[in-house]
């Protein structure tokens, strides 16, 4: 995720330039990096719904780091916090607040079945380590415990169950695959559609004498700190989780879907960037949260890479057991 003033910052001379276009001949270039922007930010609020939706289905969110979801919060809330101050429009400010909300209803989410199952677990080894009395008759003590012979099918199915609901097997399943592209598909095609009807109803309009800010004020000043800030959480949120997914050696409980959305929305905002324009000022501008996009893209793609890996590793035990307990069956 990126500040909200950095959709994008423009510079002077482009603000001059086309504050004389009515959105009846917008340029080409401001209509792509509008489309792409439009994109991101779809991106963005539609973000953290597939983890949700993960956790609560698998009951479960031990798969998540919760240095990850910390970081990520206080860049959000920095974001909120830089669009207060520089006073971005209402809009942009709502949407700080509403990320900064999904982050806590996450986090919330998290900590409530961490809890959950932690409580779950002391009750379970409460209850294996309680010993028989010794007036208990040994056939009964027998009788509580029958040994019994587990099928193949009795063991891999809850688990099978587990991996498609926590997204365990989403690099392999095909129908994985065609809903997660079926679901970037809907965020390119709703982005599109909410630029198209901004643009209708004349919200790229630019009047005559708009008021160009002072970018050496205090506020502009802060603004551009807690911008930074935020870029820079952003940036850094990812590497507990990352840590994490290498010490435990599996990526289950993360939503796949999940990542796939933020390299969606870093890459359209940095196409977003560089179509609108070209000039050196204006990239130099841009250049922190350009640099925190792609940072953040190349830490999606080694998640993706832990996902490849290490459900490739658990699917191959997994079927080294299966013939083990095949062949155990069979004598």
């Amino acid at each position: 995720m990126l500040p909200l003033s950095a959709f994008p910052p423009i510079s002077n001379s482009a603000i001059q330039a086309s504050d004389t276009m009515l959105s009846q001949n917008l340029p080409v270039n401001e209509a792509l990096s509008g489309i792409f922007g439009s994109i991101s930010l779809t991106a963005w609020i539609c973000l953290l719904i597939p983890q949700l939706i993960t956790n609560y289905k698998a009951k479960s969110a031990e798969g998540l780091s919760m240095g990850f979801l910390a970081i990520w919060l206080f860049g959000d809330v920095t974001n909120l916090s830089g669009a207060l101050v520089t006073g971005l429009a209402p809009t942009a400010t709502a949407l700080a607040g509403y990320f900064c909300i999904s982050d806590l209803i996450l986090i919330t989410q998290c900590i409530y079945y961490n809890v959950r199952n932690a409580r779950i677990a002391r009750r379970r080894r409460r209850s294996s380590t309680v010993e028989p009395s010794e007036d208990e008759p040994l056939l009964r003590r027998s009788s509580t415990n029958p040994p019994r012979r587990h099928s193949h099918h009795e063991h891999s199915n809850p688990d099978a169950i587990k991996r498609v609901v926590t997204a365990e097997d989403e690099l392999t399943s095909g129908n994985s695959w065609i809903n997660n592209s079926l679901a970037i598909f809907a965020i390119y095609l709703v982005g599109a559609a909410g630029w198209f009807i901004s643009y209708r109803i004349g919200a790229w309009d630019k009047p005559e004498d708009a008021d160009v800010g002072d970018s050496s004020s205090p506020a502009a000043i802060s603004g551009m700190v807690l911008g930074y800030a935020s870029a820079i959480c952003y940036l850094c949120a990812r590497i507990p989780q990352i840590i994490k997914n290498y010490r435990q050696k599996s990526c289950e409980g993360l939503a796949l879907l999940f990542f796939l959305f933020s390299l969606t929305g870093n890459m359209m905002y940095g196409l977003s960037v560089f179509s609108y324009s070209q000039e050196s000022e204006y990239l130099i501008k841009a250049t922190p949260w350009l640099v925190g996009s792609l940072g953040t893209m190349v830490e999606d793609c080694i998640i993706f890479y832990q996902f490849s890996i290490y459900s490739s590793r658990e699917s191959n035990s997994e079927s080294g057991l299966s013939g083990a307990n095949d062949g155990h069956e069979t004598v």
